[in-house]
């Protein structure tokens, strides 16, 4: 006969396993998160950069108003002032 005897080394090792599992999930997602936010704040960036450089190519009424949207500026002479400063 075969008698087997579940101990409380088992448990815990199962427990800390799965601990250490959802600590390192969560970190992993947290970390895809945050570089997420950085590539999207590059990425409007370099929307804006493009968007005043054809700003001062093509004076067109589209061009203000996407980087109006992008930049929360409602005045033409603060994006202008705004893709001086950029473009030099």
């Amino acid at each position: 006969m075969k008698f087997e005897v579940k101990t409380q080394n088992d448990e815990r090792s199962k427990y800390t396993f799965s601990v250490f599992l959802s600590f390192a999930i969560l970190s992993f997602i947290v970390v895809l998160s945050n570089i997420s936010i950085k590539l999207g704040s590059i990425s409007r960036h370099y929307e804006i950069n493009y968007l005043c450089k054809l700003l001062t190519l093509e004076k067109s009424a589209l061009n203000f108003k996407k980087l109006s949207k992008l930049t929360n500026q409602s005045s033409k002479q603060k994006m202008w002032d705004l893709c001086r400063e950029i473009v030099k």
